[in-house]
Order: structure tokens, then sequence, then C-alpha cells
């Protein structure tokens, strides 16, 4: 067990979840069915590969208002016998049709936030053939059953889906038919508990399977597999589907621009992890294509501070990591992107320490992006969502900062309990899901697949899904990071994490929730790797998050000096944050993080997991 530090508060005694330990295998997810299900892919002699491959595929079925086929994918992971961090690259590009002057003409100063005028090319499915044709050992037939036997013969439905179902039940009733026809089965909406099935799902999955037959080799059928997915009959359906034009979040109805030639296009590829160094551990991270390197960033920020100020329980640890972020996440406005990206400055100890002195004593209500010689680009439009409703933006109600909800009638933000933000009109924000693996021999896979959710656009039909909305976090204006461009992927949220220390695998680590995605982790690293708390302490201890900072998520805005916290850091702290200034949102004892973990200690062989219970739906499991 670690020891606690005494610069930091004692972590609780009792945990709501207990330290997974073990020496054979563990697992972690954002729901029970997907970890269950990669540990019995370990316990039948799997690796972590074929593991999380088969209970990810699973989380596309039990959690379709987080993820989906037609949604992304990003991981990080390392193998057994090469221990470099490498990542995953899920996430597709835009569309060749998807050109700012298109959305322009089409009336929209923003990209819809639903609706396949929003659509990336799918990527997650074509990256997880790809991990599992590289590093699993098992048969694609294999790996999809248990999805195809959730989809075809049912699965009980979670409080969380049905809950989303019903936001948009009228959406679906009165604009997508089609998504009627799959969520509302009988015309009504479920009741929790109740049998959940996609038989067209199922086939899909069936025919990926299919599609290998005859095939000489495992890694051919796997190769057939991924042909047939992006040019064959899926790549065919939707681009048959989206061409007819259907209601987006901007509340106008749009023809999509994805067409089968975008998905043919695409293949899953792995790149080298983006890593810096903290307090003797290795976090590796995406490119800046995500917002990964804005957790470095930030880490580096905080690198040289007393312990005292790193404690996220405490008024001076909260303050300081929020400012920090508030440092990190204007830079990932300014230079993040599928482009020309000046990490090696924005990491370096010279920029770090001139960026640090901005830290002081009381909140910033500023965007304040640093500068980087030769290097310009044009700043977003900053807005609040008051300043968004006046321009038209925005609709006046149904809206607000990633995972916060406005109520129309008091415009008073209401946290979202852990839960993703869903709005009638099928608008979503700070969701998706998470799944952790490593195995006994050392290799070790963190990701975080999104996207494609049940209330993104319509289902296609003949498919069982719908497609994502990535794109929402590009710009239309000219000369930005992350203006939207043709055959460029849009800047993701989705960023898992893996840490080292002295050059091997320790940790695999992520969450769900969009903006909050690495403000969560980071407070679980500064627990677990300063503050000397166990894994599952770690994430259970309160937490909090910015909004002060332009939100990915459509329409875009921000509350400057915005800090949301657990009602559990105590009355005390939130009014010292409140008297530095910050915006304080009450959200609740527990409503922030939805962070899974996995562990390995490389001297003793010995393995863990841990899991959020906010939600009472992620779970850890293991031996």
């Amino acid at each position: 067990m670690p020891t606690p530090n005494p610069a930091f508060v004692p972590p609780a005694v009792h945990t709501t979840r207990p330290d997974i330990r073990g020496t054979f295998g563990t697992a972690a997810s954002t729901h029970w069915i997907a970890t269950a299900t990669a540990q019995s892919v370990l316990e039948r002699g799997g690796n972590a590969f074929d593991a999380a491959t088969a209970g990810a595929f699973v989380l596309q079925v039990v959690e379709p208002h987080l993820n989906g086929p037609g949604g992304d994918l990003t991981a990080v992971f390392a193998t057994a016998t090469d221990p470099s961090p490498t990542v995953l690259v899920g996430q597709g590009p835009a569309p060749e049709g998807a050109t700012p002057e298109h959305y322009r003409t089409e009336g929209l100063d923003l990209v819809p936030g639903s609706g396949a005028l929003a659509a990336a090319v799918p990527g997650a499915v074509d990256a997880w053939l790809l991990l599992l044709r590289d590093h699993g050992t098992w048969e694609l037939a294999d790996v999809l059953g248990p999805a195809i036997g959730y989809a075809r013969d049912g699965h009980p439905v979670t409080p969380a889906v049905v809950r989303t179902i019903t936001t948009v039940q009228g959406l679906f009733e009165e604009h997508w038919p089609t998504s009627a026809t799959q969520w509302l089965p009988g015309g009504t909406v479920p009741v929790p508990g109740d049998l959940l099935r996609n038989e067209a799902l199922a086939s899909v999955f069936d025919r990926l399977v299919a599609a290998g037959d005859g095939a000489g080799s495992r890694s051919a059928r796997i190769d057939a597999a991924r042909t047939e997915w992006a040019e064959g009959f899926v790549a065919d359906a939707v681009d048959r589907f989206v061409r007819t034009p259907h209601r987006h979040s901007s509340g106008s109805d749009h023809a999509g621009v994805i067409r089968a030639s975008d998905l043919a296009a695409f293949r899953a590829t792995y790149e080298p992890a983006t890593t810096a160094e903290f307090r003797g551990c290795t976090i590796a991270k995406t490119g800046p294509w995500g917002q990964g390197p804005a957790l470095l960033q930030t880490l580096r920020l905080l690198e040289p501070l007393d312990d005292a100020l790193l404690d996220p329980s405490t008024e001076v640890g909260a303050h300081t990591i929020a400012e920090a972020q508030k440092l990190a996440l204007a830079d990932r406005e300014a230079f993040y992107g599928d482009g020309d990206v000046p990490l090696d400055v924005l990491l370096s100890d010279a920029y770090t320490d001139e960026r640090r002195a901005l830290i002081g004593d009381r909140a910033s209500a500023e965007l304040r992006p640093g500068s980087v010689d030769g290097v310009t680009h044009a700043i977003p439009p900053v807005r609040t969502l008051a300043e968004a409703e006046r321009v038209g933006t925005v609709a006046a109600q149904g809206v607000g900062e990633p995972t916060v909800r406005v109520e129309a009638s008091t415009a008073t933000p209401v946290e979202d309990r852990g839960e993703p933000f869903v709005a009638p009109d099928g608008e979503t924000r700070g969701d998706t899901v998470h799944i952790d693996v490593v195995d006994r021999w050392g290799n070790i896979v963190s990701a975080t697949p999104s996207g494609g959710w049940l209330q993104s656009s319509p289902t296609i039909p003949e498919l069982g899904f719908c497609l994502g909305t990535r794109l929402q976090m590009t710009w239309l204006e000219k000369g930005t990071a992350s203006t939207l461009r043709p055959g460029e992927r849009p800047r993701t949220t989705l960023t898992p994490t893996l840490v080292l220390r002295d050059g091997a695998p320790v940790l695999a680590l992520g969450s769900p929730g969009g903006d909050q995605q690495d403000q969560w982790q980071l407070l679980f690293l500064l627990r677990w790797i300063v503050g000397g708390y166990s894994p599952q302490q770690a994430i259970d201890a309160p937490a909090m998050h910015t909004t002060s900072f332009p939100g990915s998520f459509w329409p875009r805005t921000w509350e400057p000096a915005g800090l949301v916290v657990e009602d559990r850091l105590g009355d005390e702290v939130i009014a010292g944050l409140e008297a530095r200034g910050h915006v304080v949102t009450r959200a609740g004892d527990w409503a922030l993080g939805r962070l899974t973990c996995v562990t390995r200690d490389p001297e003793t062989g010995v393995l863990g997991a841990a899991a959020n219970s906010r939600g009472a739906q992620g779970y850890a499991a293991g031996r």
C-alpha cells in the first residue's frame, strides 16, 4: 500500500469499492457487463488486447447512449515485449465534403451538435480490429461473440440509457422515425431492466465475421472484416442514408456530406505517445490532435510546486490546480489541432516557467493563451451562454457547459450527476465510455471509445447504429488551430492515459466526461503520485473541474472563472474558493468523474484495478 503524504488531506479509510489486487489479470470499465466480458476473455487464455476489444464491442451494445460503432476511439497501450507507450488512432477525419463554406451555405455558423453534418469518418471499429490483428490472439468471431449475443438476445437496459431515450423521445417520434423504431420498442420508452435488443447491429457484426470466411490466416480474416466495414455494406448504407435531410440540433434540416468514399479512404493507425515527466513518472498521452497534451502541460506547471499546493481537497490546492488547468486549456484552444503544433515549446522549461508565473492568488476570468514565436492562429469566438443566446446561435433552453445543464426557468447551472447532458434535440456533452485491461504477461491498454451515441443522428436502419458528432469540435472560422478542414481529424476530447516508472508501465487510466476527462484524471494522478492515495481512494476523493475555457461541444460556450465542485470538498473550502473569485457551481456530493484504472507492479507482478461508484455502473474485476 502507498504511504499517504502528510501534506495532503488524509484519504478516506473506507472506499466505495475495494482496491482489486491479483496476479492473473484485471479489468475495469464504465459498465459491469463489459468488465465481466473482458475478465472472462482473460480467464479463457486471451490477452489484454483480446479482452479489451471484446469488452469494447460490448460497450457499444450496453452503453449505446455513450458510444457506438459509428463513433471514434483513442487508446494508449504497451506490450509485454515492448513497454514503449503507443497510441492507437481511431479518430476519423472530416469528410471531403465537410467544408466551412458548405456549412455557411446551409445557414450555419457552428457545426451542429447532432445530425449527420457533425459526423467525422467512423474510426472505432477499424481501430479495434487493427489492435486485435496486431496484438491480440483470438479469432474475430470469438471476440465479437459476447457483443453479438447481447445485441441479438438482449441485455438489461440501465436507467441512464432510459433517461436518454426519454429525453429525445419527441425528437425520435417527430423527426427521426428510424431511431424511434429501434429505441422505442412497441412505441414506448423501455423500463430499466427491460431486455433491449438490436438485431440489426448483431447482423452487422455477423457479416464482419463472415467476410473473413475462406481467408487463409487469422490476420487475413480480420483484414477482410476491416475491408468489408470500410468498403462494403456499411459504407454503402451510410452513404445512402445521410443523403436524406433530417433535423439537426440547429433546429433546421440538412443532409449529411459523408460518403462511402470517405469510409474507404480511412484506416486506423498507430503513433508514438506524447510524454512528459512528473515526479518520477512518465505520463503518456495522444498527440495534440487530442486534448491529451494539455494534461502534460498542466503537470509541468505543477511539477515544482510544494506538495501542499497540489492537494485538490484544500482551498489553496484546488485554486492552484484550477488556475494551471485554465492556462493549459487556453493553449489547447490556441494551438491544438491536426496540424503543426509547437509541442516542444509548449512543454519546454522556459515556456512553462513563464506561464507558471501567471498563477496568482485570485481566480482568472480571462482566456490567456501563451505566445510562440512564428506561430499565429486566430482565436475562435469566446462567448458565454447568454451571449450565444443573444446572437441567436442557440435557443434559450436546454444548453450549457459540458456536463452542466442550465435550467431555462432559473438560469442556474445544475451539474448532471456524472451522466452526460443530453438536450431534447439530441445535443450531447460530457459523455463517453472507458475500458482498461492488464494481463499477467504485462500487456496493458487504456482506451476511450466514444461517439455514435443513439441520440447523435438518426439510426441507420440496416445497421442499427448512427454516426457520431465529433466535427462539432471544429470551428468554421478561418485560421484557427482547429478549423474544419476536409481530410483532417477534429481535435478530440478522448484522452486515455498510460503511466510508466523507470520505463515500465504501471497504470492505465481514463474517464468519460468530454472536456473534463483530463481534469478528473489530473486529480487522480496528483493524489496517487504525490498524495500517496490508493487508486480507489483517489477515484473516490472529491472532484472538481473548471469551465473557464471554450467548451469543445456545441454551442462552444464558456463560463469565465467557472468552477464546478463536489459538495464533499466542504463548505469552508468552497467558501474560500468563492472568496478568491471562482464562480462556483455545487454539483452534489457524488457527481463528478467516472474514472477507471488498472495497475501493475513490475517488480512483484501484482496487478490492480479500481472503478468509480458514481452512477452505480462502473466496475473493476480481477484476480
